[in-house]
């Protein structure tokens, strides 16, 4: 039977749109494009840091990354991001949403500025400097990522919260996407003013001093949005799902709400000592695991395995654009004239695949459900996938590259219009406000763990299975074309375990949580009522 709701979440659930949200989404969400900018723009300039400090003239190629140094400078923030969703989705529920919400933009920006001032007298040195500052700075981001959706989810109304969400996280295609065109920017204005012959015609020159400059700037650059929303972080209320329902404060939540919703608004605190009642289960607790445990294993499982996939493709396109001879060979092109080309070929990708599907998911979550969004984007990322794989050679010859790129392209849009998107939003909505943050933060960490694999996985497992082939400091792989059949498996995975995860288009929080409903017995471990209208799909 469902309880009554109190009024001040009624009124936020039935709210109409207003300029409130699109506060709260700008705010949260230049978060999300400083956390994409952050872990994205290493990728643009791990080729140039190996030129920089490892390239021994005598040899016939500009020095490379040896594979440990490349594996923590890809990798060591994605081990902080998952330190953090897990720490501050923690914290989220212990202290409140707002209480830790400025601290992780501040540690982000002390971070970034950091990452860019790298020091050592070794360039062995420099890149532990540098790897240091990363992993904070990926703790930094990954207490973003469970704050800002539980944010975005409890300011939303119940019509649009899809969409709301959706569109914070959607900034994370304009961050890659910014880190693409300011990468070009920087190294085109480097290149005429600092002209430079390719390696094969001299391999000193080839790299001009003021290279060492041009990695930094793009780095610190990341410190300048989130700079700029700290103060708005740091005035935004609590939301009234903590204050009431986990800090129990009916008249505080009654006050703040009244003065953004601009509404009078009852503190009704009766009503709230009767609708928490006997609502204290802990996530450990076997009423936690017979209600909420297949759903986070779903939501858990889906974004780890999407992980894998969407992080090896974005950190390593590179490496696939030069498999395919879209990028020239490094011999071939002096230091910032490659930094040019990759820059460019990764803008290409994320303006044309990655952007598209994020919005297309914002336009169409509240209409197609996201269920339905997240298995048609498991099922045509496994598809592109295979598509590259099986005539992978047929991709490699010359005049087939334009074709491998709008393939390509497509694992992007299918992973932002599907996946990448819905499991970032789901464990926002279907967890109890006390548990929240906390499982978003376990299924965000579980995804970052796929991060991980897939960023430390691919590195090794796509080197060529010819030794003669194989970059310098690496073994022999299992190549591309293998390593895309593990990623179409990945994605195939993913979608069965989507089945795990309950649809909740048009609910409340409440409704998908259990909260709006009366349970047989309390957290004694008897039998509990599952959420009336929450069926597992």
């Amino acid at each position: 039977m469902a309880r009554q709701q109190l009024q001040v979440l009624a009124t936020l659930d039935a709210a109409k749109t207003q300029w409130y949200h699109f506060t709260a989404i700008v705010v949260a969400g230049m978060g999300f494009f400083t956390d994409a900018y952050d872990l994205f723009c290493i990728s643009l300039v791990t080729k140039l840091l190996g030129r920089i400090y490892y390239t021994d003239p005598a040899r016939p190629d500009p020095g490379t990354l040896p594979p440990n140094v490349a594996a923590a400078v890809n990798g060591v923030a994605l081990c902080g991001t998952l330190a953090g969703q897990l720490f501050f989705g923690w914290l989220g529920d212990r202290l409140g949403r707002k209480s830790v919400y400025g601290m992780t933009l501040l540690l982000m920006v002390i971070c970034s500025l950091a990452s860019g001032l790298s020091f050592g007298s070794t360039p062995a040195g420099v890149m532990a400097t540098l790897c240091f500052f990363r992993f904070w700075l990926g703790f930094g981001i990954g207490g973003d990522y469970p704050l800002s959706a539980t944010i975005m989810s409890e300011y939303a109304n119940k019509k649009t919260r899809g969409a709301f969400i959706a569109a914070v996280f959607a900034m994370q295609g304009f961050g890659i996407l910014a880190g693409g065109i300011v990468t070009l920017a920087i190294s085109t204005a480097f290149r005429k003013a600092f002209p430079a012959p390719a390696y094969v015609v001299d391999a000193t020159a080839s790299t001009v001093p003021q290279a060492d400059y041009v990695w930094r700037i793009i780095v610190m650059l990341g410190a300048v949005p989130a700079i700029l929303t700290y103060y708005w972080r740091t005035k935004m209320p609590e939301t009234a799902r903590y204050t009431a329902l986990v800090a129990k404060n009916a008249k505080q939540a009654a006050s703040d709400m009244s003065k953004v919703l601009q509404v009078e608004i009852e503190a009704e605190s009766e009503k709230l000592d009767e609708i928490t009642r006997n609502r204290d289960y802990g996530l450990f607790s076997s009423q936690f695991a017979r209600r909420h445990g297949l759903h986070l294993l779903g939501t858990a499982a889906t974004w780890f395995l999407v992980d894998v996939a969407y992080y090896s493709q974005n950190l390593f396109q590179k490496d696939i654009f030069t498999s395919i001879h879209w990028i020239p060979k490094a011999r071939t092109m002096s230091a910032l004239e490659e930094v040019f080309r990759i820059s460019r070929a990764q803008t290409l990708i994320a303006l044309c695949g990655t952007v598209p599907g994020y919005w297309f998911t914002v336009f169409l979550i509240d209409i197609l459900g996201r269920f339905a969004i997240q298995l048609l984007g498991f099922a045509m990322m496994t598809v592109f996938m295979l598509g590259l794989a099986f005539p992978y050679h047929h991709w490699t010859t010359a005049g087939n590259h334009i074709g491998f790129a709008v393939m390509y392209g497509f694992t992007f849009f299918f992973a932002n219009f599907g996946p990448n998107a819905t499991t970032f939003i789901v464990p926002a909505e279907i967890f109890p406000a006390r548990l929240r943050s906390t499982c978003h933060g376990i299924s965000a960490a579980a995804g970052k763990a796929g991060a991980i694999i897939g960023a430390f996985g691919f590195l090794y497992a796509a080197q060529p299975q010819d030794r003669a082939h194989v970059n310098t400091g690496y073994k022999p792989g299992i190549g591309v074309r293998n390593t895309l059949f593990v990623l179409a498996a990945c994605n195939l995975l993913g979608f069965f375990f989507t089945f795990l995860v309950p649809e909740s288009k048009g609910k409340s929080l409440e409704e998908m949580s259990g909260e709006a409903n009366d349970e047989e017995t309390s957290g004694d471990g008897a039998k509990v009522v599952q959420p009336s209208g929450v069926q597992m799909v």
